[in-house]
């Protein structure tokens, strides 16, 4: 390929609706280019990239035992609402009707209609356990599309699906998948962890999602040098004891605090710590109230209340039902003396010591409450936001750090859920009707060629992993009107492709700096430059991350490439 038949429309400026590195970069190196918001054309670099991590996915999915399938994006809502998720999925999902008015989605995400791929087809425990996958474009109509192929509304996902017997099966087929992703991202150039992850609105037992660590992660990464990791809606922590606060000697007593609601209001009047409150909020939990108590300092976690109580809806409850249920205006609501009202606790609250709380009477706090003694709480749950410098659950022993990360990959195990609701069967070994046991595993393809950017980048442009790069290496005479230096660099060209070595030819009528420049945007590992020693038999050798900087004959250039690709030397 030569640079100047190349559609590479490199800019020098940013542009302004930009706002992460991978997005400017992208868009400045001429990879992508906006169509709509969320929406991008691919442009022939971009689409080399793009290719180069579907070939490394494709290649380890098929080495891991899956069969590569291709669903259709237009999808019918009777599956949808099949699964009780037309409705559910809210606006993210883009319905359509076609000319007979039967309704349809753009698949978002594809459970649906692998389920019903398989319940056609799959009869027996002895067609068990099968993984099927496909690379393919996803829409989710995001409110706030941001960030280039970060967050989009259309992408390419890979997707698959595995289909089990029983929960050994699927747990050693989740085992098998975790390590074919830990192939992909380290193929793929990635500093990269694997965190615990809560499974949202996919349901099933649980799951890890792939983070690749930059500072401008959208998600924060909670770990420990133990091994243990999560992100913060899941993230965990050992309980937060009071060891230095002492037990009251007075019982329980009531104490006016007029117009004082806030923590911070209540702690400063009553001159008592905020880690001493035992804060009590009351939501809303399917339409069912539910008393949810708290450490004042600590945040309640509303992605593990909301599992602790299964709910499908949760939301703080209005003004009107926290009064009808305490009898006090909202700020002053406590746990003492509740009846006929579930109460659920972080684990935390159990070792408040001289505690205050709200007395259930406006204008008014309890203090010197004592857990256990003046009220219980049977159901404790690690409810709280987690934060760095908890405790790590895991060892025990060290402080958790916390790092921003891009989420790539997920991996669930699904459990029934979609078997159940689309009446998916096999016969088991008994000939009894029996539901597929799912997983589930996704890898944001265009996600990964951002976060590669996003984590390796520099002044100049991109710096791409040798795996990702559009072209290995870039060839350029210093003077294009110069015979003897483009003949030289057609034929370093000519033989780094026949030792099939991925090579540009930047034949452009351009200034040199400008070429360099474009270079150096575009990211390309390695450059040979035919300038004024060619003449002489002597060719530059370049390498994108300055590993390599030196005059080479130009009968070695190549031998020379070709052993730094080999060695990662760049």
């Amino acid at each position: 390929m030569k640079m100047s038949s190349l559609l590479a429309p490199t800019l020098r400026e940013v542009p302004a609706e930009a706002e992460v590195e991978s997005h400017k970069l992208m868009l400045r190196a001429g990879l992508i280019r906006k169509v709509a918001a969320g929406i991008y054309n691919y442009l022939p670099l971009g689409l080399k990239v793009i290719r180069k991590v579907e070939t490394i996915v494709r290649e380890e999915m098929n080495r891991a035992g899956a069969q590569e399938v291709l669903m259709p994006n237009a999808v019918p809502a009777e599956l949808w609402k099949e699964s009780g998720r037309w409705d559910k999925y809210g606006d993210l999902l883009l319905k359509f009707k076609d000319r007979k008015e039967a309704e349809f989605c753009f698949g978002p995400t594809h459970e649906e209609v692998i389920t019903f791929m398989v319940r056609s087809d799959v009869r027996s425990y002895r067609q068990l356990p099968i993984n099927l996958y496909q690379i393919q474009t996803k829409f989710r109509d995001e409110i706030r599309p941001r960030f280039g192929l970060m967050r989009g509304r259309e992408f390419i996902m890979k997707d698959a699906y595995s289909f089990h017997e029983t929960e050994e099966s699927l747990d050693a087929e989740y085992k098998n998948m975790r390590a074919a992703y830990c192939r992909i991202f380290e193929r793929c150039g990635l500093d990269y962890r694997i965190v615990g992850a809560d499974n949202g609105d996919m349901g099933g037992s649980g799951s890890e999602e792939f983070m690749v660590l930059a500072k401008s992660g959208e998600d924060e990464v909670l770990s420990c040098s133990c091994g243990y990791g999560s992100n913060v809606e899941a993230a965990r922590a050992l309980p937060v004891r009071c060891d230095d606060v002492p037990e009251a000697q007075q019982g329980i007593e009531e104490t006016p605090t007029p117009g004082k609601k806030t923590i911070e209001e209540v702690s400063a009047f009553l001159k008592k710590l905020p880690k001493q409150a035992i804060k009590t909020l009351i939501y809303t939990a399917d339409n069912t109230p539910v008393m949810v108590l708290m450490r004042g300092d600590h945040e309640v976690n509303e992605v593990k209340l909301k599992n602790v109580l299964k709910a499908a809806t949760l939301a703080l409850a209005d003004d009107a039902t926290v009064k009808k249920i305490t009898g006090a205006d909202v700020g002053f609501a406590g746990p003492v003396g509740m009846k006929d009202i579930r109460v659920v606790a972080d684990e935390s609250v159990q070792f408040i010591k001289n505690g205050y709380t709200g007395a259930n009477r406006t204008d008014f706090h309890l203090v010197n409450v004592k857990y256990g003694r003046d009220f219980m709480a049977p159901e404790l749950f690690d409810l709280r936001i987690t934060r760095k410098g908890d405790m790590c659950p895991a060892c025990g022993q060290k402080a958790l750090e916390s790092h921003r990360g891009i989420e790539v990959g997920h991996i669930f195990k699904l459990g029934t859920k979609y078997s159940d609701s689309m009446n998916a069967q096999f016969l088991d070994r008994e000939s009894a009707s029996r539901p597929f046991i799912m997983g589930c595993y996704g890898i944001g393809i265009g996600r990964t060629a951002a976060a590669a950017i996003e984590q390796s980048h520099d002044e100049y442009g991109i710096v791409w992993p040798l795996s990702l790069a559009p072209f290995m290496v870039l060839v350029t005479p210093a003077t294009p009107n110069d015979p003897v230096q483009m003949e030289i660099a057609a034929k370093l060209y000519i033989s780094l492709r026949e030792q099939g070595i991925d090579a540009l030819l930047d034949d452009r009528d351009e200034r040199m700096g400008v070429k360099l420049k474009d270079a150096d945007l575009i990211g390309f590992p390695y450059k040979i430059i035919a300038g004024k020693t060619a003449a002489q038999g002597m060719v530059e050798v370049k390498s994108r991350r300055g590993a390599i900087k030196e005059n080479v004959e130009i009968a070695k250039a190549v031998d020379m490439i070709r052993q730094s690709i080999q060695e990662k030397k760049y």
